[in-house]
């Protein structure tokens, strides 16, 4: 699965900006955010849709997808939750 590319990552503009209004998120690149000097979270596209890598707990990520509007509010929900 690839890392999300410009028109995906366009299609996450509203997400993203969600994610960039959350305190201790730093964006070091589109799509891609840090916690605390750690990578947090970041996307990939994939012919079955949009998907999530957070890192809840521990070193490695977890995957959850992003391709409605009740999906994106479920990962909201988990980052404000980390």
């Amino acid at each position: 699965m690839k890392h999300a590319g410009p028109a995906a990552l366009d299609r996450l503009e509203p997400l993203l900006n969600e994610l960039r209004a959350i305190d201790g998120l730093k964006e070091k690149a589109r799509g891609v955010f840090y916690r605390r000097g750690r990578a947090f979270l970041h996307f990939h596209e994939d012919p079955s849709g949009l998907y999530a890598d957070l890192r809840q707990a521990g070193d490695d990520f977890d995957r959850f997808r992003v391709q409605d509007e009740a999906e994106r509010a479920a990962l909201l929900a988990l980052v404000r939750q980390a």
